[in-house]
């Protein structure tokens, strides 16, 4: 595919439909009363930077005020008015000092000058949309952002990063973001990208920076791998739908680790009906799943209290066709169940069934590409 058919279009400039004006100065209580929230649908994709996957900032040309790490913490930017180190008000963001222009007649920055910030996604994917939050930056945010995407093999550094020969393509032109608000931006370009370039113009505050889209790690790893987690974010696992998302989205169940909470798993409302809750999985790839862990870690009385498990195999004789992997089997609360499938058979998709509701921390399933 050339380059020109490849290229991105004008994004939809999600954040234009905010109001116009910029945020007023903090006037007291509650910080985000005043804040510009915006929904975007790109939003229900996995976060693609997120530090729990292995993101990270990697550089920065400057974050005298604020560090350039905090741009990819996964809580919201909190704010503590009057709160001041030896560089002014601490800030949970990314900030960038003033610049200035070449002299006294020249007092202003060049249109081109900029700040920017080098991202290493945690995994590897195709972006459809980025969110540029400058939740609490109203005077001091950029006037305008713009993002770029490489791919590149290894663990590059800052220096491969910057060489003139990695080869940027534009995923969000230069742009205008407003303070104190959300401001989402489409992805056209559906190439795959290892690592982002935010730049803000010409200087100013970001709070956090999200990058949500597909996961499209290195087959070549998975391959060398041989028995791996089907479901994981970080393999190429995804979450196609579910029945309920309302205390916590259910990518929570193919998160790296540990569950740290009840809050960091998938957890349904309680049902009033005779039906039961479900969430189905797109695998990494074409495989065969031979263990299964159903973790309901931090889940004591309101843990699920039975799970099953389906397969179907898009590629099969009947793509339509699910298949038992796992039986409706007893859950513990606050426990790691280990099943081990006697036949295993090809699957592209997986469905797991909670009766009749209930969390789950973390959901692992066992095999290899075939």
């Amino acid at each position: 595919m050339t380059a020109e058919a490849n290229a991105s279009p004008s994004p939809d400039r999600s954040s234009d439909r905010l109001p116009d004006a910029d945020a007023p100065p903090y006037g007291g209580g509650d910080p985000y009363a005043d804040y510009r929230a915006a929904e975007f649908p790109f939003t229900a994709l996995v976060d693609l930077a997120d530090r729990r996957l292995g993101g990270a900032v990697v550089a920065a040309n400057d974050e005298l005020f604020a560090e350039r790490e905090n741009l990819l913490l996964p809580r919201p930017a909190e704010f503590r008015p009057h709160t001041f180190g030896n560089k002014g008000q601490l800030m949970d963001g990314w900030e960038t000092r003033r610049r200035r222009g070449a002299g006294a007649d020249r007092p202003h920055p060049a249109e081109d000058d900029h700040d920017w910030a080098l991202v290493r996604l945690g995994v590897s994917g195709v972006v459809h949309g980025v969110v540029v939050d400058t939740a609490h930056f109203r005077g001091n945010h950029p006037r305008q952002i713009a993002v770029e995407g490489a791919e590149l093999p290894g663990t590059p550094g800052p220096e491969e990063l910057l060489a003139a020969a990695t080869g940027w393509h534009p995923l969000v032109p230069r742009s205008p973001v407003r303070g104190h608000a959300a401001n989402g931006f489409a992805v056209a370009d559906r190439r795959r990208f290892t690592h982002l370039r935010l730049s803000q113009y010409p200087d100013g505050g970001i709070a956090r920076f999200r990058v949500h889209g597909e996961a499209r790690p290195d087959p070549g790893w998975l391959a060398a791998l041989g028995t791996f987690d089907l479901a994981a974010v970080e393999n190429g696992g995804a979450v196609e739908d579910a029945s309920d998302r309302f205390y916590s989205a259910p990518v929570s169940l193919l998160l790296p680790g540990k569950s740290r909470a009840m809050g960091d798993g998938w957890e349904n409302r309680r049902r009033r009906d005779a039906g039961h809750d479900w969430v189905r999985l797109r695998l990494a790839g074409r495989g065969a799943v031979r263990a299964v862990e159903i973790d309901t870690g931090h889940y004591v009385g309101n843990a699920a209290g039975w799970a099953a498990l389906s397969g179907r195999d898009e590629r099969g004789a009947d793509p339509e066709e699910w298949f038992e992997l796992v039986p409706r089997t007893r859950l513990q609360p606050d426990a790691v169940h280990r099943l081990v499938i006697d036949a295993p058979r090809p699957a592209t998709h997986v469905r797991l069934d909670v009766f009749p509701d209930g969390g789950i921390a973390r959901l692992r399933l066992w095999g290899g590409l075939v």
